[in-house]
C-alpha cells in the first residue's frame, strides 16, 4: 500500500496544516450547496421559504451550478 508522508513546521505552518486537514469539509459544503441548487432545479424547491421556486430563482440556480462546476473543473477538482 502506498503511503504519502507530509511534514510541517507546526510553529510556522500552523494554517496551512488546517487547511489540508480540513479540505474533506470544504469538499462537503460546496457538494451540498450543489445539492441544494439542485433541487431547486430539478424539483423547484425554493430556498427562500416559498412553497415553490420562481423561474427567476430556477434560472439563477442552474448558472450557480455551471459556476461551481466551472471553478472545479478549472482546479481539476470534482464532485
Amino acid at each position: 500500500m502506498a503511503k504519502i508522508t507530509l511534514e510541517f513546521d507546526l510553529e510556522t505552518e500552523l494554517n496551512e496544516v488546517k487547511e489540508i486537514l480540513d479540505g474533506y469539509k470544504w469538499k462537503i459544503a460546496v457538494w451540498e450547496l450543489d445539492q441544494a441548487l439542485r433541487d431547486t432545479t430539478k424539483y423547484d424547491k425554493s430556498v427562500l421559504n416559498q412553497p415553490k421556486a420562481s423561474d427567476l430563482e430556477i434560472e439563477i440556480a442552474e448558472k450557480y451550478r455551471e459556476l461551481i462546476r466551472d471553478f472545479l473543473q478549472t482546479k481539476n477538482l470534482s464532485l
